[in-house]
């Protein structure tokens, strides 16, 4: 064999590795509710998929069944343990349930219509400020940033070199990606997190990369209504 063609096999063979040694974590959303864009559930029970939800979830499904994932988790909410549970089928695998990956627990807010919240200050705060102000009865934005981020870590390291879906909500996935790329949380609401799409982050030895955001495998969220 010729230096040429062993240096050619080595940096194949790094190469090989390296990618083994990547950790992919899939971060999705939930698929649509009756109350996505109406009322913020926050953890009220019995709040399930739509009809069109369940499509959602089942075309993330077929879409996903080709990857080599390992294993899914979910926060216990209905309505991720029923997108998870589809997602989860093709590969035969059962959705572990994690308490740290579920909603911001958003106190008094719960139930409360948009239209209703828009129109209080505190409301206000939490779109521009979210690193200082406070939901009434309900955890910081801090705290749900770091109970997420913690079981993200524990998950990705418990999965070394595997692809691993995650199953949670949309501030929830913005906090995560905000903490991973190093967007300060102040400004994590200008990211965009839409029903049953997928964001992957990759982690490795040089930390992690963010390959894929808010992707549903369609263009219908750039089109505008005439």
């Amino acid at each position: 064999m010729s230096p040429e063609t062993k240096t050619l096999h080595q940096q194949t063979k790094d190469r090989h590795k390296a990618e083994q040694d990547i950790t992919q974590l899939l971060l999705i959303r939930h698929g649509l509710t009756d109350w996505v864009g109406h009322r913020l559930p926050g953890w009220t029970p019995g709040i399930h998929l739509s009809e069109e939800g369940r499509r959602q979830a089942k075309a993330l499904a077929q879409r996903l069944a080709s990857l080599p994932i390992e294993a899914i988790y979910a926060s216990p909410l209905e309505r991720t343990v029923e997108t998870a549970e589809a997602i989860a089928a093709p590969h035969g695998l059962s959705v572990q349930l994690r308490e740290n990956l579920g909603e911001v627990r958003i106190g008094e807010w719960t139930g409360q219509t948009i239209e209703d919240l828009a129109k209080k200050e505190e409301w206000l705060a939490i779109q521009f400020y979210p690193s200082g102000a406070n939901i009434p009865g309900g955890e910081t934005m801090h705290e749900m940033q770091a109970r997420v981020v913690a079981e993200l870590d524990a998950i990705r390291k418990a999965h070394p070199g595997a692809t691993v879906a995650v199953v949670s909500h949309a501030d929830v996935i913005k906090a995560a990606v905000a903490h991973y790329v190093g967007l300060h949380l102040d400004l994590f609401q200008r990211l965009v997190v839409y029903p049953a799409s997928l964001t992957a982050l990759r982690f490795s030895k040089f930390g992690p990369r963010l390959v894929l955001f808010n992707d549903s495998g369609t263009l219908d969220v750039l089109r505008r209504e005439k």
